[in-house]
């Protein structure tokens, strides 16, 4: 293990000590690196009858010439994914109590093994995983922040991982705005070293009386963190439920996608595609359902003078989630340096819409390009979904992968060339 990782994990067992889990949560033992007696992790098979559905099920997508989609892993409930930097071990959060480690041991860019990471340890909504630049593996849970040194490799000896409490289980947000809606959280460690979370807030909009509380808390917005959980800072507001960000590698800008108000008609308002270029900005909400569509609810009141409105307007109610900026070098010119995003799909809209990858150019100057759309066929003509993504994140290679909570699986797209 490296030795910023050890230390990393020594520090934090000492400054989380007054603030353990509950001893039946095995944190205590983790922290203080003992072993458990927890029961083996559970491993999912990747071969069967629904590997090969899936299989199946991807000759409906459709990508642009040159590229091609296959099956890279099984594994349920696929929500965000963190790819570790040296080895490409992919840990793939979900909205149950799961974190999954898949592994490709040979390289040969598909799932050999994919195993229950961490399975001594009890997480609630573990949706948002990511990596710092040295290794160290963070899970944002519903109400919490965990920190896994060296998690490629202490995950492959079972239950017992090494393991730190970053934000103590209550204390990322108050337990009065714990709700099982907008409770997933995404992440991503910033070019200040800084862990950036997204904090979606309970409702379709906030009652007024409760504005105060959740700015104050950061709630409806997007915070940062050291990595160590210390010098907490809201860093945007006015942000309704964002569960994609990353940032611009050229000007180190925050981008983020937002889900916007429902019930406001099929065709509005439209989805959002944000950039923060400083702390302290507010993106709108919830005086604005989504661009510069005003809320029924808050249609008197006077929205804030300096408000960002977004940089793209998706489609309205398709559900943008996942995203990331495309660094690779396998993909065509055009699409490096651009945004890719994953849309999850509407379930509330009267014709469905969603359930694709869309891509964003993104100017010399940091501004958005034209947004086009990169691979669909996951909604079919008739109004079914054969999959939801959520996430696309990138290998090492320079392929994209794409996650997907509704099949359970893990999809790679790769580029070889216009034919």
């Amino acid at each position: 293990m490296k030795s910023s990782a050890i230390a990393m994990a020594a520090s934090l067992v000492v400054a989380a000590s007054p603030l353990l889990a509950a001893p039946a949560d095995n944190l205590q033992k983790l922290q203080n690196f003992k072993q458990t007696g927890a029961a083996p992790a559970e491993k999912i098979a990747q071969d069967g009858k629904k590997a090969d559905a899936l299989r199946e099920n991807l000759k409906t997508i459709k990508l642009p010439q040159g590229f091609k989609i296959e099956l890279f892993a099984v594994v349920p409930e696929a929500r965000h994914m963190a790819v570790e930097p040296s080895t490409g071990v992919v840990f793939v959060g979900t909205r149950k109590n799961r974190v999954w480690q898949v592994t490709d041991r040979t390289k040969r860019r598909v799932a050999d093994d994919v195993v229950q990471f961490a399975s001594a340890i009890t997480f609630k909504v573990p949706n948002g995983v990511c990596f710092s630049p040295d290794g160290i593996l963070y899970v944002v849970e519903q109400n919490r922040v965990l920190g896994f040194p060296a998690a490629q490799f202490f995950g492959e000896g079972g239950p017992d991982v090494a393991a730190a409490v970053v934000v103590p289980q209550g204390k990322l947000i108050p337990a009065e705005f714990e709700s099982f809606n907008h409770g997933a959280r995404a992440c991503r460690v910033g070019p200040d070293g800084k862990i950036y979370i997204a904090l979606g807030q309970p409702w379709n909009v906030p009652p007024k009386d409760k504005l105060a509380a959740l700015n104050k808390n950061g709630i409806a917005g997007i915070i940062r963190v050291g990595q160590d959980g210390k010098n907490r800072e809201n860093y945007a507001l006015g942000v309704r439920n964002s569960v994609g960000l990353d940032f611009n590698p050229a000007d180190k800008t925050l981008w983020f996608t937002d889900n916007q108000v429902d019930g406001m008609g099929d065709d509005q308002p439209p989805g959002e595609l944000n950039r923060a270029t400083k702390a302290g900005q507010n993106f709108g909400f919830p005086w604005y359902g989504g661009g510069k569509v005003r809320t029924v609810e808050y249609k008197d009141q006077e929205p804030p003078k300096d408000a960002v409105f977004p940089v793209v307007e998706y489609a309205a109610h398709a559900a943008d989630l996942g995203m990331s900026f495309y660094t690779g070098k396998m993909f065509p010119a055009k699409y490096q340096g651009g945004v890719f995003a994953a849309e999850h799909g509407s379930w509330n809209r009267t014709k469905p819409i969603g359930a694709r990858i869309v891509y964003t150019a993104v100017k010399p100057d940091g501004s958005a390009g034209e947004t086009e759309v990169f691979a669909e066929g996951w909604l079919t003509p008739n109004g079914e979904y054969i999959g939801r993504p959520v996430d696309v994140q990138q290998l090492q290679d320079g392929s994209l992968l794409v996650s997907d909570d509704y099949a359970g699986a893990i999809y790679r797209i790769s580029y070889s060339g216009a034919k």
